[in-house]
């Protein structure tokens, strides 16, 4: 069997591979699950609410682990869900949830707001720009397989 990934790829997937590591270490500090942390943050990227199938589609997760992870986030009086547009619904955090956020996710998005203001802005934008770059052209490569 040959080599298959070069180097660069190699190096590639060990810095996503560290960096969802890091996240996941955030979570255990948090005292809550790598799904919650990612429903959270999304919710809190978008304000205080969030369409349910936004958040499928942003985290990754899958359907069943997100309505579980919301189900257990309503239990605890985190978020409710509301309807929205005919079948949609919204996750919109409680007033426990918001205080909750504040002192779990929002603590993470801090730091990393941080990071990217500490670099110079075309390293930032050269930087996105180049994941965007990727992002398209492994999407579009994946759809011809």
């Amino acid at each position: 069997m040959g080599k298959y990934t070069s180097n660069e790829m190699k190096r590639y997937n060990y810095l996503v591979s560290e960096i969802e590591a890091v996240y996941h270490e955030s979570s255990i500090r948090l005292g809550i699950s790598d799904s919650v942390l990612r429903i959270l943050y999304t919710i809190c990227d978008q304000g205080e609410k969030c369409p349910l199938a936004d958040i499928t589609r942003k985290t990754g997760l899958s359907k069943q682990t997100v309505n579980s992870a919301v189900h257990k986030l309503e239990k605890d009086n985190i978020v409710f869900l509301e309807a929205a547009d005919g079948k949609s619904k919204n996750v919109c955090l409680t007033e426990k949830g918001i205080s909750f956020s504040q002192s779990s996710v929002v603590k993470i998005m801090n730091i990393e707001n941080e990071i990217f203001d500490s670099w110079e802005s075309s390293d930032v934008e050269k930087y996105l720009e180049l994941t965007e770059k990727y992002l398209h052209a492994l999407k579009d490569k994946i759809n011809k397989l």
